[in-house]
C-alpha cells in the first residue's frame, strides 16, 4: 500500500519510513500541511503527526477529509483525552500516542487495511435501504438522509451506523462493534466508539437513532415518523 507520512521530525520520519518500507509499503514523506494536502489523493493510508509548522494537525485532518477518504492514523505526542476525542471527531480512524512500539503501530495499520478492504458490515452482504422514521440509510450509495436531506458522516461514523442497520433488531456488544469496525476489541477501554455514536446522533439530530443498552452495547433505535422518539 502507498502511505503518506506527515511528520516534520526527521528522525521520527526516518524510523517510520524504514519500518513501513520493510513491510512492503511505499512511502511519501512530507513535513508540511500544504504538501500533505497536495498529495493526499495519492494515499491509501495516512500517518499524521499533529505538530506541524504551518498548520495545526487537527485542522489539516478536517481539510483532508474533504478531499481524501483514505484511512488516517494520528501519531502524536498529544495524549490528553480532549485531544484524542477531537482527533476522532475530526475524522481519524485511529489515534496512537508517542512514544509507541513499532510493532503495535504496524498491527494497527494492518487492522485498518483489513477494515477498508471489506464492505460495510464487516464482510456481510450489504442489505437494501433501511428506514426508521425519517432517517434512511442506503448501503449501496453509503449515504444517510434525514427528512430527505443528506447528512455528511465521517467514514467511520457511517460504518458504525451501517453495521447496526444491517441487523436492526439485534443488540450488538461494544466488543463486537469494535472488532468488526475497528478490528481491535481492546479499544473497548477507549472512547472511540462512544465518540462516533455521539457524532452520529449530533449530525443527524436524532438522538434516538442509536439506542444505548447500558453496560453492553448499542442497537439501531426507532425514530418516530416526525423525527421524534
Amino acid at each position: 500500500m502507498h502511505a503518506l507520512l506527515v511528520e516534520d521530525d526527521d528522525r521520527m520520519a526516518h524510523a517510520l519510513g524504514t519500518a513501513l518500507a520493510q513491510r512492503g509499503h511505499s512511502v511519501r514523506r512530507v513535513g508540511r500541511a500544504s504538501d500533505a494536502l497536495q498529495h493526499a489523493h495519492e494515499a491509501e493510508f495516512v500517518l499524521l503527526d499533529l505538530g506541524l509548522p504551518d498548520l495545526d494537525g487537527l485542522e489539516l485532518l478536517r481539510r483532508m477529509r474533504t478531499v481524501c477518504d483514505a484511512p488516517v492514523i494520528v501519531v502524536t505526542a498529544r495524549c490528553e483525552e480532549r485531544d484524542i476525542v477531537q482527533g476522532l471527531r475530526a475524522g481519524a480512524d485511529d489515534y496512537v500516542v508517542k512514544p509507541f512500539r513499532t510493532a503495535e503501530l504496524m498491527a494497527r495499520i494492518d487492522a485498518v487495511r483489513r477494515r477498508t478492504d471489506l464492505p460495510a458490515g464487516g464482510g456481510a452482504q450489504s442489505p437494501g435501504r433501511v428506514r426508521t422514521g425519517d432517517v434512511e440509510i442506503d448501503p449501496a450509495a453509503r449515504t444517510v438522509t434525514v427528512a430527505g436531506a443528506e447528512v455528511r458522516l465521517t467514514r467511520r461514523e457511517y460504518d458504525v451506523l451501517a453495521f447496526l442497520a444491517a441487523r436492526p433488531g439485534e443488540v450488538h456488544s461494544r466488543e463486537e462493534i469494535l472488532d468488526r469496525i475497528w478490528g481491535d476489541v481492546f479499544l473497548t477501554a477507549s472512547r472511540s466508539l462512544d465518540v462516533h455514536v455521539a457524532g452520529i446522533r449530533a449530525k443527524t439530530g436524532r438522538s434516538e437513532l442509536i439506542r444505548t443498552v447500558r453496560g453492553f452495547g448499542y442497537q439501531l433505535g426507532s425514530v418516530g415518523p416526525d423525527g421524534g422518539p
